[in-house]
């Protein structure tokens, strides 16, 4: 069953990410905070409200373990993925 948090959810993907969307709660993240992407202009380029974006910016900032634990195993898909010899990004090309 999906884990829920308002407009969050679990379900489809290996992380948080806005329900009926494939956009993660860590991208949005990346996008407003890392990037600083204004809000209302991260909401029109993905196709979402502006309310999904703070929901996505609150449920990251309210789950900081979990958070960190999806960041982690990111990371060890990423490095698991170039020992394979996988191409992961432009710089294995």
């Amino acid at each position: 069953m999906a884990k829920q948090a308002g407009r969050i959810v679990s379900d489809l993907m290996d992380e948080p990410h806005l329900a009926e969307h494939r956009i993660s709660v860590r991208r949005i993240h990346a996008l407003v905070e890392e990037r600083g992407l204004d809000p209302q202009a991260a909401a029109d380029s993905l196709g979402v409200g502006v309310a999904e974006v703070y929901r996505a910016l609150t449920y990251y900032h309210d789950n900081p373990g979990e958070m960190h634990e999806v960041e982690r195993r990111r990371a060890q898909r990423i490095e698991d993925s170039r020992a394979a010899g996988a191409v992961t990004g432009p710089e294995d090309i």
